[in-house]
């Protein structure tokens, strides 16, 4: 089993910034992809960003060029550094990780709560 944990969520206002980190643990052997994924009441849960072993990102259009991902294999953690936040980035952010290189991993996080507000 592989238990994620994330970190970081909050309020802020728009234009604010806030780091993500989720910290995995358990069996780690053999995970490759890393994402982050949110969702708001309603609406399907959606990838944000997505990470390989070897580093290859993947980013939704809505947030490439004010989000960065990034992994620490040495400390299991990945982080979602997240700029420039819009109204519309609120959602409930959920860390993901999984054995394959790409799509949607089979573990998740309980999810951490981000909002942004003025």
């Amino acid at each position: 089993q592989v238990q994620l944990v994330e970190s970081g969520g909050g309020l802020v206002q728009p234009g604010g910034s806030l780091r993500l980190s989720c910290a995995a643990s358990g069996r780690l052997s053999g995970i490759d992809g890393k994402g982050w994924y949110r969702q708001v009441p309603g609406k399907r849960r959606e990838l944000v960003a997505h990470i390989t072993s070897l580093g290859r990102t993947t980013y939704a259009d809505s947030v490439k060029g004010r989000f960065t991902i990034s992994r620490d294999d040495g400390k299991n953690t990945v982080t979602l550094q997240m700029n420039s936040l819009k109204p519309e980035d609120t959602a409930v952010y959920y860390c993901n990780a999984g054995y394959e290189e790409y799509g949607v991993g089979y573990y998740w996080g309980r999810g951490t709560q981000v909002t942004v507000s003025s």
